[in-house]
């Protein structure tokens, strides 16, 4: 018998972070996101989450509201959860961007598309690992907090610290050197949030690799819009690039890969629309010997365990940035993923493995 998509409900969702989160586009310090339930009429609910990241997807929570209230979700009413590859095609042809709306809908449907075959959704997408490690993220700030926070990081077990830079370029070295002087064993990743122009990032990626701060990777070092820039810096340092704002689509991917922009991609559903998309994109870079990061933006437990089950399905999926749920000072998710520090524990349950959320205030 078929299970049908009976109703939709919305919510919002406010979580408290343990410290303000500052880049070079934004600055938050509480973690708000829409959380929807897709019911069916045998009782099954897929849960879904999208974060309001105005500056990088343009979506806020009511304009995520009304995308999936208005637009997306009635199309859905009355589908088969197992007729998955329909369901997905009306989310994402039913309008233009609104890449945050179609991603919690969308992880919602493979929720229940999984549940339905009573198998984890990480198993049922290739079942690669149960374990991931996650960096954690050191904010823009004095050089004295972020090496206090560094040093905090390292005591609780994080081996991977991601800092972020990109408002001016001598203290951001200056920064740098500071946190590696205090975390000598830490790996470290550079955000810039597309904070330098190509010139100026060719000129400070060059200057980390000249001190020895043994950066692993660079993060959007330039504008979005830029990839010619990307291109630039890629192809004049020797420390790997990763492309994040600048790839949003497969067609992006596709851009960046052939012009050799970038080594790895940056995924997050948030962009991609969910699932459906990053698995098309992971294979195009597989495809073409580019890895793969699952990122997120300023996720909760959610959204960080649809992106975590993915993580651990695929083997190109080879860096993990998934700390927004240890960012925020509780977590509210029942089940899914857990969250133990840098450690994340994929469930053994159907689908995302999640029985409820805490403190859910209904929306309209």
């Amino acid at each position: 018998m078929p299970v049908r998509i009976t109703e939709i409900k919305l919510f919002k969702l406010a979580v408290p972070l343990k410290t303000p989160f500052r880049t070079a586009l934004r600055t938050v310090e509480t973690m708000e996101s829409l959380v929807l339930a897709v019911h069916t009429d045998t009782g099954h609910v897929g849960w879904g989450e999208a974060p309001a990241t105005a500056v990088i997807t343009g979506d806020t929570l009511p304009s995520i509201a009304w995308a999936v209230k208005g637009v997306i979700g009635p199309q859905l009413i009355g589908g088969d959860v197992e007729a998955r590859e329909e369901l997905l095609h009306r989310v994402h042809t039913a309008m233009v961007h609104n890449t945050s709306a179609k991603a919690a809908l969308d992880m919602a449907l493979y929720d229940l598309w999984s549940q339905r075959l009573g198998v984890p959704l990480w198993k049922l997408l290739g079942g690669f690992r149960d374990t991931l490690e996650t960096d954690l993220t050191i904010s823009i700030g004095p050089v004295d907090a972020m090496v206090a926070d560094s040093r905090r990081a390292a005591e609780e077990g994080y081996r991977i610290l991601k800092v972020k830079v990109g408002r001016d370029g001598a203290g951001d070295l200056e920064r740098l050197c500071h946190i590696r002087e205090a975390v000598p064993d830490a790996c470290l990743r550079v955000d810039a949030n597309q904070g330098w122009t190509p010139k100026e990032a060719v000129r400070m990626i060059r200057a980390m690799e000249d001190r020895g701060l043994d950066v692993e990777l660079v993060e959007q070092p330039v504008g979005a819009d830029d990839p010619a820039g990307l291109e630039f810096v890629t192809s004049r340092v020797l420390t790997d690039i990763l492309a994040d704002e600048a790839v949003f689509s497969v067609r992006d991917g596709v851009e960046i890969i052939r012009r050799r922009a970038a080594d790895l991609i940056n995924l997050k559903l948030m962009k991609t629309g969910g699932l459906y998309q990053a698995e098309l994109l992971c294979g195009l870079a597989q495809a073409h010997g580019v890895g793969c990061m699952m990122g997120c933006m300023l996720e909760g437990g959610v959204a960080a365990t649809a992106a975590a089950q993915f993580a651990a399905a695929k083997r190109n999926v080879r860096l993990v940035d998934l700390d927004g749920p240890s960012l925020g000072r509780f977590n509210p998710v029942q089940g899914g993923a857990r969250f133990d520090g840098p450690i994340i524990r994929l469930p053994d349950a159907p689908g995302l493995g999640i029985t409820g959320v805490q403190g859910l205030e209904p929306l309209d």
